[in-house]
């Protein structure tokens, strides 16, 4: 079904362009009947369902309820004695994106009767509010079915005690029974800082939802203390003493636990307008301009690197894949959702955006060619480490230990972000060339106990025959086809439109205030007074 499907939309397209730039090279038209460019990208998204489904019913059937699937051997277990709902909940909004109605309900029903939070077991903080907590505030926005904020309520009450340290900067972990806070048992203790710095959208919707400030000023408080070290041209280190508010260690990066700090300001500030985040987002983006862009040679390929001793210290050509966010998240907080065209000439535009923009669409290509220069199999390893060397020929390497994909969705997210704000047909073409590789590399199509075709995570993205890592992230449902359908989508509703909405790390849409907004800022940026780490 997809081999046919992809040989349809390849002529369809082949006719289109032809049609399209036959007058470069003649100097008159030829007539040839042209196909209708929704067509093409109608059934590039119907590909993009097609893999939904198949991934979905073989959890169905081998996994359902399950916290962690394992695609290859069709096995399935939770975290702890109970479910947490981790892929279904995970799931919601996309289930109802793509239409599946019969699929929604039962998942529905399964939340009703079968998900109960009230077990003694530790969660992390961060990856349970944007996984769980933002996957009920999505389905609830989409749906106004009051199931879902009702167990986002619950969630949120067994949450918040996480956040009860002596700074109000969370613990890594809360136990669900208890609501006590559990301090990281690794690094000296300290919080990851984007995970503390990840949790406001989130908890500033339920309070809009409810009334309750007491999400609310738990999160913003974070913000404050977090503010208050002060950071060096805006960038922060990836630790953080929930006991004492400070910073631990030196390291900064836009990779893992530091990415989504930078994410969640401009987002902060385009679901409420609170203008103190944009500020200190502007000020983290200069950070990132002075002291992490590099371009690679031969190719001038802009990437952003790590100061794994700070500031004033040596600089490392090692980037995540996930800091590929940030190509569609300067996009999108430059032009504040509209397209390019209305951004340009709208009041707020200004050579400081003009920059953020053509940044983010640097950084868009770069991440593009993380996949499309892997040429076993077109899909981009979890980190690569750039060349800056003009004696060497070749962009970037990839390290033994850093060759697999956990099919991880910061590349197509951005050029989703993209192709909504410039219209340009390349993110698309870039997007379905990655979805395609992903169909070709990742599809599991024998063995297991229904044969049927499911899809697993990579060991080894150089290897030329499928190494698979037997793993079934749930953001491959609630982020990675998530936004590939969204970016072959032509008939986007008011509830996914980038004016009108923004999306968490998770990829869960949640409103924009922009009018009747029930809370406000209660803190202000304070001078320098003192240290930035301990």
């Amino acid at each position: 079904m997809l081999a046919k499907a992809f040989l349809i939309s390849a002529l369809a397209y082949f006719l289109y362009y032809l049609t399209t730039h036959v007058t470069d090279y003649w100097p008159s038209p030829i007539i040839v009947e042209q196909p209708r460019d929704n067509e093409i990208w109608k059934t590039r998204k119907d590909e993009v369902r097609e893999v939904f489904h198949q991934s979905w019913v073989d959890y169905v059937k081998n996994g359902w309820g399950k916290d962690v699937y394992h695609p290859v051997s069709q096995t399935a277990e939770n975290m702890g004695q109970n479910p947490l709902g981790w892929i279904i909940v995970d799931s919601l909004d996309t289930l109802h994106l793509m239409n599946m109605s019969e699929e929604l309900k039962h998942a529905g029903d399964w939340i009703e009767h079968e998900l109960n939070y009230d077990f003694d077991y530790e969660v992390n903080v961060f990856e349970t509010t944007i996984r769980m907590l933002g996957g009920f505030l999505s389905a609830f926005h989409l749906t106004k079915d009051n199931l879902y904020l009702d167990k986002a309520v619950d969630l949120a009450d067994r949450l918040i005690g996480g956040f009860e340290s002596n700074t109000g900067i969370p613990y890594a972990s809360v136990n669900l029974k208890t609501g006590k806070g559990v301090r990281s048992h690794v690094d000296m203790g300290s919080s990851s800082t984007a995970e503390v710095a990840t949790l406001q959208l989130e908890f500033k919707y339920l309070s809009q939802l409810t009334g309750n400030s007491i999400y609310w000023r738990k999160v913003e408080n974070i913000m404050a203390v977090l503010d208050s070290n002060h950071p060096t041209d805006g960038l922060v280190p990836i630790y953080i003493q929930p006991e004492t508010g400070l910073y631990w260690g030196k390291l900064i990066r836009l990779g893992s636990r530091g990415d989504s700090y930078y994410e969640y300001l401009i987002k902060q500030y385009l679901q409420t307008n609170e203008t103190v985040y944009k500020e200190m987002y502007d000020e983290a983006i200069q950070g990132v301009k002075k002291h992490l862009v590099r371009k690679s040679n031969p190719s001038r390929l802009t990437f952003i690197g790590e100061l794994p001793n700070g500031i004033n210290g040596e600089f490392s050509n090692k980037m995540d894949h996930l800091v590929c966010f940030l190509g569609g998240t300067l996009a999108v907080g430059a032009t504040s959702g509209l397209t390019i065209n209305e951004a340009r000439q709208s009041d707020f535009w200004n050579p400081e955006r003009e920059y953020q923009f053509s940044l983010g669409k640097e950084l868009a290509y770069t991440c593009y060619k993380m996949y499309h220069d892997v040429s076993a199999t077109g899909l981009a390893p979890e980190i690569v480490v750039f060349n800056t060397d003009k004696k060497v020929q070749r962009d970037f390497y990839i390290k033994p230990a850093d060759t697999h994909n956990l099919q991880r969705p910061e590349t197509v997210e951005s050029l989703f972000y993209m192709f909504k704000i410039t219209g340009d047909p390349m993110y698309r073409e870039w997007g379905y060339e990655i979805f395609k590789n992903f169909v070709k590399h990742t599809s599991v199509t024998s063995g297991g106990r229904n044969n049927d075709v499911r899809y697993s995570c990579l060991q080894d993205v150089t290897a030329t025959t499928p190494n698979y890592k037997d793993d079934l992230e749930s953001f491959w449902f609630a982020e990675t086809l998530k936004y590939l359908y969204l970016l072959f989508d032509d008939d986007v509703a008011e509830q996914w439109d980038l004016k009108k909405v923004v999306f968490n790390t998770e990829a869960h849409p949640f409103p924009r205030f922009d009018q009747n907004l029930k809370f406000k800022t209660g803190w202000e940026r304070l001078k320098h007074t003192s240290p930035t780490s301990s």
